[in-house]
C-alpha cells in the first residue's frame, strides 16, 4: 500500500494499561485526575505524571496528554498549573477544544491537537484551528468517509479519527441528558450514562409502544476494523481506540487487532479473511455489538443496541476477591474471595493500577493443605505466574 500507515493512538488509563499496548500503538492518550472526559480515570495525578510519562517515553511511544472538559472561570489557575505541568513533564501533545487550554498550551511550546469536542466537520475549521498553534484536529465521529476525504483534499493539517470503541448519542459528545437527570455533567467527564439505560417509549395517549427492545438510546460501538484499508486511502494520520475506562484486558486485544491490521495494510496481506478473524477476537471483549457509525452515512435502527445489556461480549469477567499479600520467594498471593469462589482450572485476571496477568488457577491452598475450590468468604494462597500487588483485584473469566 503506497499511503502512509497512519499512527495508531490508544486510549490508556494507568501504567498497567499502557503494559499491554505499549508493543502495539505508536502513541497513548490519557489524562490526569481533573479536566478529563473520562473522570473515573484518576490514576495518573500531577504528582506521578513525569513518572508516567517517562515509562511512555521509555516504552517508544508518544504521550498526549487530553485536557478536554469545559473550563469554567474557578478553573484557570488549575489549568494553568496542568499544562505546565505537562510541558515539564515532556508530553508530546495537548488534546484540548477549550480556547483557555489551547491558548496556555501554545504558551508553553506544546504541540496541540483538538479534540473532537470541537466537532471540527469541515477544512475550514481545521485551518482556524491551525492557525490558533493546532497540528492536528481529532474529526467529528459524525463524519462520512466521503466528507473527510473532502477534508484531507483541502488541508494539511493533521487528521486523526476514532476507529474503535463507544459511540455518544450525542453530537461529538455534547451530551446534557446525564447533567439535566442526575446533575452529573458529561461535559466535565462525569457522565452517568443514562443513554445505556433501560427505557419504555410512550405515545402521546399514553399508551405504552411495544418495541424490539428496552435500550432505546444506546448506540452500538464503533468497529472499523473491516475497513482500515478504506480509512488509510482517505489520507488519515492517525487512528484512535475510544477506552480509557476499559480494562488493560481490552486494550490489549483491541490495540493488537488494529496493529496487525495496519502491518497486513502495509505488507499487503490484509483480506477480509483476517478482518473477520480480527472481528471474532474484538467481540470476545467488552462491547455492545459493533457498527460503522457514521462513515458510510447515518446509522439506521441497526446502529442501537436496544436489545442488549451494556456488554454483549461472550465472554465476561466476574469479580471474586482482592489480593492481601505477595509471595515473591514462593511464586503465591493471598487472596481474600470476597464476592465468589475460584477452582483450579478456572481462567483468571488479576489487575491493578500496575498489574495485568491473565493465567489459569493451578493451584490452591487453605491454610497449608492444596484445595481443588474455595468458596466465597474464604482465605486463600493462590499460585501466580507473575509479580501482584496489595489491593489488586482478582476476577474469574467466564463464557456465557
Amino acid at each position: 500500500m503506497s499511503d502512509p500507515i497512519p499512527e495508531l493512538v490508544a486510549g490508556v488509563r494507568n501504567p498497567a494499561t499502557l503494559s499491554v499496548c505499549k508493543d502495539h500503538a505508536d502513541a497513548v492518550y490519557f489524562s490526569i485526575d481533573r479536566f478529563s472526559l473520562r473522570a473515573r480515570a484518576r490514576d495518573i495525578t500531577l504528582d506521578n505524571l513525569d513518572a508516567f510519562v517517562k515509562q511512555v517515553k521509555d516504552s517508544g511511544l508518544k504521550a498526549y496528554l487530553a485536557a478536554n472538559t469545559v473550563i469554567y472561570p474557578e478553573d484557570l489557575p488549575a489549568v494553568d498549573a496542568v499544562v505546565e505541568a505537562a510541558a515539564s513533564a515532556g508530553v508530546d501533545a495537548v488534546i484540548a477544544w477549550d480556547p483557555a487550554v489551547i491558548n496556555k498550551s501554545v504558551e508553553c511550546g506544546l504541540d496541540l491537537h483538538i479534540s473532537t469536542q470541537a466537532n471540527v466537520s469541515n477544512w475550514q475549521t481545521a485551518e482556524f484551528y491551525g492557525k490558533l498553534g493546532a497540528s492536528r484536529v481529532i474529526l467529528s465521529r459524525e463524519l462520512t468517509l466521503e466528507q473527510i476525504k473532502d477534508i484531507r483534499q483541502h488541508t494539511d493539517m493533521e487528521l486523526e479519527v476514532f476507529v474503535h470503541g463507544a459511540m455518544c448519542q450525542a453530537i461529538s459528545g455534547r451530551c446534557y441528558l446525564s447533567a439535566y437527570l442526575l446533575g452529573r455533567s458529561g461535559n466535565c467527564g462525569d457522565c452517568t450514562q443514562p443513554c445505556r439505560w433501560q427505557w419504555t417509549l410512550h405515545g402521546e395517549d399514553g399508551g405504552l409502544v411495544e418495541l424490539a427492545g428496552k435500550h432505546l438510546l444506546s448506540a452500538r460501538d464503533l468497529c472499523m476494523i473491516e475497513h482500515v484499508p478504506e480509512l488509510i486511502d482517505a489520507g488519515l494520520d492517525a487512528f484512535k481506540i475510544e477506552g480509557r475506562l476499559r480494562n488493560p484486558g481490552y486494550m490489549a486485544v483491541v490495540s493488537r487487532c488494529y496493529r496487525e491490521a495496519l502491518d497486513a495494510c502495509r505488507n499487503g496481506s490484509y483480506d477480509q479473511g483476517m478482518a473477520q478473524q480480527w472481528k471474532e477476537q474484538l467481540a470476545k471483549v467488552y462491547n455492545r455489538g459493533f457498527s460503522t457509525g457514521f462513515y458510510f452515512g447515518v446509522p439506521g435502527p441497526d446502529g442501537l443496541a436496544v436489545e442488549k445489556d451494556m456488554n454483549a461480549s461472550s465472554v465476561r469477567r466476574q469479580a471474586v476477591g482482592v489480593v492481601q499479600n505477595y509471595f515473591l520467594k514462593q511464586d503465591a498471593a493471598a487472596v481474600r474471595l470476597l464476592e465468589g469462589g475460584l477452582a483450579v482450572g478456572d481462567s483468571i485476571v488479576i489487575e491493578g493500577a500496575s498489574t495485568y496477568l491473565e493465567q489459569e488457577v493451578e493451584s490452591l491452598m487453605i491454610g497449608r493443605d492444596p484445595v481443588q475450590e474455595a468458596g466465597k468468604g474464604q482465605d486463600v494462597g493462590l499460585a501466580v505466574a507473575a509479580r501482584v500487588r496489595k489491593n489488586d483485584r482478582v476476577f474469574r473469566v467466564e463464557r456465557i
